[in-house]
């Protein structure tokens, strides 16, 4: 079982690895999030995170932080459905907040956990 947290190393943060992200990951859509992902073999299982929430939508901050951790709060509680495929890989993952309106916990987790589940049918 993996531990239910999400610690600085399961964060997305060097630009090379966000610069290979967007030039070569593949991307989906599942209503509110547009998605992006890369994944390569590895010996072990790995995932990197980026949550971002536009500015060009929400203006004020105290509403893209709301939605950047009930994003990251839906990813850290079903982040074993990517572990559960039966692959191993390095995974990179960028989930980009695409609604104008803020949309409640529940539909997030939603969206999150089909992500997850689209990603590991593609691997």
């Amino acid at each position: 079982m993996t531990s239910r947290t999400l610690s600085r190393a399961e964060r997305l943060r060097t630009l090379g690895a966000v610069r290979r992200l967007f030039a070569s990951g593949e991307s989906g859509f599942v209503h509110p999030f547009r998605y992006l992902f890369y994944a390569e073999g590895d010996d072990r299982m790995s995932v990197e995170l980026l949550v971002s929430v536009p500015k060009k939508f929400h203006k004020r901050a105290n509403r893209r932080n709301r939605l950047r951790r009930r994003t990251k709060e839906a990813y850290r509680l079903n982040k074993e459905r990517l572990a559960d495929c039966g692959k191993s890989a390095a995974v990179d993952l960028a989930l980009i907040y695409s609604s104008r309106e803020i949309l409640p916990y529940k539909t997030i987790e939603h969206a999150v956990r089909k992500i997850l589940s689209q990603i590991a049918e593609r691997m």
